[in-house]
């Protein structure tokens, strides 16, 4: 008897801290995003379902993941592939915002001599 108890006990635990994680993430900002928003990617209005909403991402608008409004005036549901690129677009942005040369950190320039090697043809 004390065994099942003991199993009941423990299945009890197990449920009750279950439902503490569900009831945190809802209060999440994917959560309530997804509840706000309809499943499709702002940028290439590919739709989602239940069986591929793992691949439909928050992405902040400002960048700043502490930004979490409850509004959601600072989210969009972008798929994986379009959120990589828009955070791709933000590490160019910012390079060449910063007066960088394209060849900055290039070490050698392997077309240096070539307009010496066609004249000699």
């Amino acid at each position: 008897m004390k065994d099942s108890r003991t199993s009941k006990d423990k299945l009890d635990q197990i449920v009750a801290e279950n439902r503490r994680y569900q009831d945190e993430r809802a209060k999440s900002y994917r959560e309530q995003a997804l509840k706000m928003y309809p499943w499709i990617c702002g940028r290439c209005s590919r739709e989602f379902t239940r069986a591929n909403i793992t691949e439909l991402t928050v992405h902040h608008r400002d960048h700043n993941h502490d930004n979490n409004s409850a509004d959601g005036s600072n989210w969009e549901l972008l798929c994986l592939y379009c959120h990589d690129n828009e955070h791709q677009r933000q590490v160019e942005a910012n390079g060449a915002g910063e007066g960088k040369k394209q060849n900055e950190n290039a070490t050698s320039n392997p077309f240096a001599d070539l307009k010496d090697m066609l004249n000699k043809k």
